[in-house]
């Protein structure tokens, strides 16, 4: 069957949003360490690094806080099970900003575990990719010379349309990437708050929010496996005897709103997960 500008256009736009989701499903089995042969990961422990000692400082200012303001009376700190509270305090403070890269790595390994869970009880459900009907080529090979013009009009709109898409959803993916890096990066500052009664609030919020970010990663999963299931079994219903023009836009227009939902799921992971996990 002979290829037209149309054709072609409208098969390379579905090739680009396959290739992207098979980019994103790529970047999902990554861990931070892997991304980008780990170049990127290199500078963010190097600014952990570098923040230790900063940590180490705000370590002592919170627990100094604390003491000061939980035990106004000098005499109180006499009393083992207070000077005991105090302790323990301090010295799970000062392990969680030392270990913080281990402790935030063995986060992240539950939370690709997870994923790997749901993505091998699903087999080949995540395989399927979107096609060009055969009904829709042969349609637009059989149109008229007016009809092409519409027809090609229709065809880059969708190719535009489709590569936003896929970008977006791309860019998401490694948005979470940089949200990674930027805990990673950070960690000592908030994971010292935990040395303060009153400040520990802060150090919860910050590991809840590196879960959260972590488990953003199933839920662009779901996303995804949920959208495959749904086009496996949607398939547009292609009219017969209509004209081309209208079988290629109503194709597209169900196709596009399909792709827009998987979209919208997967921008609003972060939300899903805030929900989830009364952030």
């Amino acid at each position: 069957m002979e290829e037209t500008w149309t054709t072609e256009l409208m098969e390379m736009a579905l090739s680009i949003w396959n290739e992207k989701l098979t980019e994103v499903w790529r970047l999902l089995s990554l861990s931070p360490q892997e991304f980008k042969d780990g170049a990127v990961w290199a500078v963010a422990t190097d600014i952990h690094n570098g923040l230790l000692a900063v940590g180490y400082g705000l370590l002592i200012l919170f627990f100094a806080m604390s003491i000061f303001k939980s035990a106004i009376d000098f005499q109180e700190l006499k009393r083992p099970e207070v000077a005991l509270r105090f302790f323990i305090r301090f010295v799970a403070a000062k392990v969680a900003v030392t270990y913080g890269m281990e402790i935030m790595g063995v986060l992240f390994t539950i939370c690709a575990g997870i994923m790997q869970t749901v993505v091998g009880g699903l087999g080949d459900t995540i395989a399927v990719s979107a096609k060009l009907p055969e009904a829709i080529k042969e349609a637009v090979i059989d149109a008229g010379f007016v009809e092409t013009i519409p027809l090609f009009l229709i065809a880059a709109i969708g190719v535009l349309f489709i590569t936003v898409m896929a970008f977006v959803i791309v860019l998401t993916v490694y948005g979470r990437f940089f949200k990674l890096y930027i805990y990673t990066a950070l960690a000592p500052i908030p994971l010292a708050t935990f040395a303060g009664e009153t400040t520990s609030q802060t150090g919860k919020a910050f590991v809840k929010s590196y879960l959260g970010v972590c488990l953003q990663g199933a839920v662009i999963i779901l996303a995804c496996i949920i959208y495959n299931a749904f086009a496996s079994t949607a398939t547009p219903e292609l009219i017969q005897g209509i004209t081309a023009v209208s079988m290629v836009w109503s194709y597209f227009a169900e196709t596009g709103f399909n792709m827009l939902i998987l979209v919208i799921l997967i921008k609003g992971a972060d939300s899903v997960i805030r929900e989830m996990m009364a952030l």
